[in-house]
């Protein structure tokens, strides 16, 4: 008597199905890998940036709010005896401590007007000086000495800078019997890979623009408001 046995198996159609499912399975865990590593990046990079924005608008309200009341007028070159005021980057001298920085398209593109008189291939991001003199400011050309000046803003892997620093203020804001006035103050701090922002640099990029980069470019803006006056000069 013959016995005859069937052996089961796939057939090509079945395979095929099954390794387009696994396929596709394997596409998607590597696609919502991709996007969680973006979006942790985007959050990392937002983080460094608001709390290297935190860090310097708390230095400049503790510094003006314990200085003397300060003229910011300047002339049509931007120059001024306590403020100066450039395209490219600024000074504020306050009369012990003056601040010194430069805009990221100025480091970007090696235009920097703020610099050491010494390293002089360390750049300036925006740097705290022992300047009792405010030199810094009626010079505004002059060099800063480096063994007097410390960074205040670490690029970081993000490569921070800042963008833009205005400071404001008007009669309205001046107390006549103490001789304390209010200043506004609004810095932009963001990455400074110039692909990715806008031309203005205040902003980045839409994802759907050439050059974006939504996971590493970041540019937030802080405005605060403080008074001066509580020092004599």
């Amino acid at each position: 008597m013959n016995h005859v046995v069937k052996l089961n198996g796939f057939t090509i159609v079945e395979l095929m199905l099954a390794m387009g499912f696994v396929s596709a399975l394997l596409l998607a865990i590597a696609m919502t890998v991709i996007q969680i590593g973006n979006i942790y990046n985007r959050g990392l990079t937002y983080t460094n940036v608001n709390q290297a924005g935190s860090s310097l608008v708390s230095e400049l309200y503790r510094s003006i709010g314990g200085s003397a009341a300060f003229d910011i007028s300047t002339n049509v070159r931007g120059n001024g005896p306590r403020y100066v005021k450039k395209t490219l980057g600024g000074r504020l001298c306050l009369g012990q401590y003056s601040y010194v920085w430069n805009y990221g398209k100025a480091l970007a593109n090696n235009t920097t007007i703020n610099k050491y008189s010494e390293n002089t291939e360390v750049k300036i991001h925006f740097i705290k000086a022992l300047d009792p003199n405010t030199k810094y400011c009626r010079q505004p050309n002059s060099d800063i000495d480096p063994a007097d000046a410390v960074e205040l803003l670490d690029s970081g892997q993000h490569d921070l800078a800042i963008h833009s620093l205005a400071i404001t203020s008007n009669s309205s804001a001046t107390d006549a019997s103490t001789g304390q006035q209010l200043y506004n103050i609004t810095l932009r701090i963001g990455t400074n890979d110039q692909t990715a922002l806008n031309i203005d640099n205040t902003t980045c990029k839409v994802p759907s623009d050439a050059g974006s980069d939504p996971s590493y470019c970041a540019v937030n803006k802080f405005t605060i408001t403080v008074r001066a006056g509580n020092a004599a000069e």
